[in-house]
């Protein structure tokens, strides 16, 4: 959890009062994907102001030990702090567990023009202790750039842990995949 408060009540561009809470952290964009805000990357749970006028912003992370978490809460505080508010309290909550089917339609869209394969749908568990399966997991992904079927894995881990790398075999381009979790 991150506390944290300033004594200034003029926003970014020196006008006073504050933007909509919600509307500030909803363009705060993810910072291992700038092209896809917290709200289309599905990690924005809940922004809401407390009686006593604390913001509270619950956020959730992708999968346990993304090194981005940080980077998220503070840039949520300092977008609420620019617009003018003083007290933000940005919380990260467990369950239930973040699934790349929370990816908005518009993340997807966003994704696939800037040549990454979107997640398909993700796998479906039963609730209570994951299984173990020590096999390799069967992954594909449509190419972004020309929308073949026909394509390979060549690493499974890209610039970031939540994305593999893959090659078309039609348009020999390479591209990233975010993987379904």
């Amino acid at each position: 959890m991150v506390r944290a408060a300033t004594a200034s009540r003029q926003g970014q561009n020196g006008h006073l009062g504050p933007r909509e809470p919600r509307a500030v952290a909803e363009r705060v964009t993810d910072p291992e994907l700038p092209l896809l805000t917290l709200a289309d990357l599905g990690v924005l749970r809940d922004v809401r102001t407390e009686r006593t006028g604390t913001v509270v912003v619950e956020i959730t992370t992708t999968y346990s030990g993304c090194p981005a978490m940080g980077v998220m809460r503070a840039d949520l505080v300092n977008a609420l702090h620019e617009a003018g508010y003083d007290d933000v309290d940005v919380r990260t909550v467990l369950a239930p567990a973040w699934s790349t089917d929370w990816i908005t339609e518009e993340g997807r869209r966003k994704l696939t023009e800037a040549g990454i394969a979107p997640p398909g749908p993700a796998p479906h568990r039963p609730p209570g202790p994951v299984p173990l399966d020590l096999g390799p997991p069967r992954r594909t992904a449509s190419c972004p750039l020309c929308g073949s079927e026909d394509t390979e894995q060549l690493s499974e881990f890209g610039a970031t842990a939540c994305k593999a790398l893959r090659r078309c075999r039609d348009c020999r381009e390479p591209f990233e995949h975010v993987k379904e979790i």
